[in-house]
């Protein structure tokens, strides 16, 4: 018998977005999981975890995890007002990042609430997990938190400033009961500069459940969108974050001269560009207004031809969008931003690529896919781009956190 699994979400409440469907998968891969919310959790995501049998948890356990969560909501409504006062940029740069500095303490402090609750609740747990946890003061949410742990860094978006680092290296020693798993070799390479005594691994984030689109889904997406079975149709997922590159999207369409059914959903959008491709000749938009429940995301998905992924040169975080085309079996459209995601996908017929920031191989691209859509991936493609089953990515978490329990208890 295995002991449960503590899994930690302080994104929990926000529907959509694949942090969510991995806690699902793990949940429902390991019976009688302890998932902690501290700030909620969304009403599908509770439904789903209640019928994997998990205990989900959204109140501090304890008066130590109760103080903490305390003063994180408190930190995190300075920040928020810090934001709306020095929102302008007549302001000096330190004045308009110092409410960035107080939410990577607000959020330090809410991992630090989990970990409390996770120690009382489940002292004997296999693996403690944070799944979406903060880029900085790794050490303090640990030494707060009173609880080794793995924690999951998907990005930085933050850096710290000095008086961050100061918090942070005073919990130094700290950072030996963590280990950070980076989802992609690229933010571990960025993360290891700034943080170079912190134990890290990499592996992949997204968990495959194995729920592929079935022919009966794929004829109901389109029959969904009202998009006929001889037209070719693509989706574009997510919100437009500054990561994403919607301006290439928005000039390959331009360039289009052959019909194509465009399947939009996320948030944010933009109504503005929008707007422009409703307006374009031979392109059919249809818009689904984020964020989407999961049976929604999948019509969505099922209606495509292939999924469309645009990024800026150089982002090496992992694409929730790219699993979701493998673990769904639905064809790519892909930027070659990623290096070595551009080598995972080399020769895969379901996979086409296209120069980052190039609207012409864009629409090349998408002709391509209008004259003769894709093959659909095989059931090898999400293991192509290393993604683990949740039966195996829950063994990967109790493998990597054992010699974190074995050095708290002295073995």
């Amino acid at each position: 018998m295995t002991a449960p699994l503590v899994l930690i979400e302080p994104y929990a409440d926000r529907l959509g977005g694949h942090h969510q469907r991995t806690l699902v998968a793990l949940a429902q891969a390991r019976r009688g999981t302890l998932v902690i919310a501290p700030h909620g959790a969304a009403r599908e995501a509770v439904g789903a975890l209640r019928g994997a049998g998990a205990r989900l948890v959204t109140a501090p356990a304890g008066r130590r995890a109760a103080v903490l969560l305390a003063a994180s909501r408190l930190a995190a409504g300075v920040s928020a007002a810090g934001q709306r006062v020095f929102r302008s940029r007549r302001w000096p740069r330190r004045l308009r990042r110092l409410p960035h500095q107080i939410t990577l303490i607000a959020r330090c402090l809410t991992e630090a609430a989990a970990l409390r609750s996770a120690r009382r609740l489940e002292p004997g747990a296999d693996a403690v997990v944070i799944l979406t946890a903060s880029e900085a003061l790794h050490g303090a949410a640990a030494l707060l938190g009173g609880q080794p742990h793995l924690r999951f860094v998907h990005e930085a978006v933050t850096t710290e400033d000095a008086a961050v680092r100061l918090l942070g290296r005073l919990a130094r020693r700290s950072e030996q009961q963590v280990i950070a798993v980076y989802p992609t070799q690229a933010v571990g390479d960025q993360l290891a500069t700034a943080f170079p005594h912190l134990p890290a691994v990499v592996g992949a984030f997204a968990a495959d459940d194995g729920r592929r689109l079935s022919a009966a889904e794929r004829e109901g997406g389109r029959a969904a969108f009202d998009i006929p079975a001889a037209e070719a149709a693509v989706c574009l997922v997510g919100g437009w974050w500054p990561y994403k590159d919607i301006a290439v999207v928005d000039a390959a369409l331009a360039r289009l001269k052959e019909t194509l059914h465009l399947v939009v959903t996320g948030s944010p959008l933009d109504e503005s560009v929008l707007q422009r491709w409703r307006a374009l000749p031979g392109l059919r938009v249809h818009t689904v207004p984020g964020p989407v429940s999961e049976a929604v995301l999948r019509l969505v998905y099922a209606a495509a031809d292939a999924a469309l992924v645009a990024r800026h040169p150089g982002v090496g975080k992992e694409s929730g969008l790219v699993m979701d085309a493998a673990r769904l079996g639905v064809p790519l459209i892909v930027s070659d931003h990623d290096s070595a995601l551009t080598a995972r996908l080399h020769g895969q017929p379901w996979a086409l690529t296209f120069p980052a920031g190039d609207p012409d191989g864009l629409a090349n691209t998408l002709h391509t896919v209008i004259r003769q859509p894709p093959p659909l991936p095989g059931p090898d493609a999400p293991g192509l781009l290393g993604m683990r089953s949740a039966a195996d990515q829950a063994d990967f978490l109790t493998r990597t956190f054992t010699p974190l329990r074995t050095k708290e208890s002295g073995c």
